[in-house]
């Protein structure tokens, strides 16, 4: 079977680190780059995590450091959520390697352009780094297979009422992408807080293998969720529905941004029942099978190191 080429754009980040450990030992991807962003904390920090995840697995795949903010606006991060690193709780090796020099979007640029097939992009964070690819070079933009990513939500919000994190760190990103008329796959908030992890199992991954220990210590520290209530597995979804999306009911909609700067800056406005008669432009994710997404995290917990 031949594999998947992905390029991973991410913020790492509990949950992102988790999805880049899941997606290194998938035998059906193909990684060309994990290129970083600042979202959950500022890009110094989740390129150095990225680094260090690999280190720590030995994995020769490389880094390039994105955008440090938002296309207009100052970028708030996530530390009450992340921790202050971004990945609290597990003591990760130094990284052996260093980032490469170019800036991530010219490095997915490179990537892409030199590639003889498309490549899907795998986007765990705020989209600043996928919109300014998409406006600075759009002779690559047939050489993007699909973008499949977390964000939005199709009620309410996380940081701000009607906002989901990635879209309201850079609505003006996340609008670009969404306009691109690229095959674009949204896995949202509400799937994330289907997608649940109880104490039991983070018990049982503890003494698994070295993952499972990395797991359980990072989600101790993790505020997305707790042991007794479930923690709530975001990023790790979008790894989910590229390797079983059989697992997800899905649907053709419209989706826009909503980038006035009011009480809905961020929002994204998904049209599930067409009241707006509008071409749908995104494929998104509405519902997973809780109990397939367990069995799924199970098996990819024991492919891991």
């Amino acid at each position: 079977m031949e594999k998947e080429k992905i390029i991973i754009d991410t913020d790492p980040g509990i949950d992102d680190a988790i999805a880049i450990i899941f997606a290194l030992h998938n035998p059906k991807f193909d990684i060309k780059l994990i290129s970083t962003v600042a979202g959950n904390v500022d890009v110094e920090k989740t390129t150095t995590n990225a680094l260090k995840i690999l280190s720590e697995y030995k994995k020769d795949i490389p880094v390039a450091k994105g955008s440090e903010s938002p296309l207009i606006n100052t970028l708030e991060t996530c530390e009450s959520v992340h921790g202050n690193t971004g990945m609290d709780g597990y003591d990760f090796k130094k990284p052996i390697k260093s980032c490469l020099n170019n800036h991530a979007v010219n490095e997915i640029y490179k990537i892409l352009k030199e590639s003889d097939t498309p490549i899907t992009i795998v986007a765990l964070a705020p989209l600043t780094n996928i919109a300014l690819l998409l406006s600075l070079y759009k002779d690559v933009k047939h050489k993007i297979k699909r973008i499949v990513l977390m964000g939005g939500a199709i009620n309410r919000g996380n940081s701000s009422p009607s906002a989901e994190f990635n879209f309201y760190i850079d609505p003006e990103a996340a609008k670009i992408v969404i306009d691109s008329k690229l095959d674009i796959v949204i896995v949202p908030l509400e799937i994330g807080m289907k997608s649940l992890i109880y104490k039991d199992d983070c018990e049982k991954f503890k003494n698994l293998n070295k993952t499972g220990e990395i797991f359980y210590n990072l989600f101790k520290h993790y505020r997305g969720g707790s042991l007794q209530t479930g923690l709530k597995m975001y990023d790790p979804t979008v790894i989910t529905y590229l390797d079983k999306p059989e697992i997800f009911t899905t649907q053709k909609v419209f989706v826009d941004i909503e980038t006035t700067k009011t009480y809905v800056y961020g929002h994204s406005i998904i049209d599930l029942k067409n009241k707006l008669n509008k071409t749908p432009n995104v494929t998104i994710c509405t519902d997973i099978d809780e109990n397939k997404f367990i069995e799924w995290f199970n098996n990819s917990m024991k492919m891991c190191e």
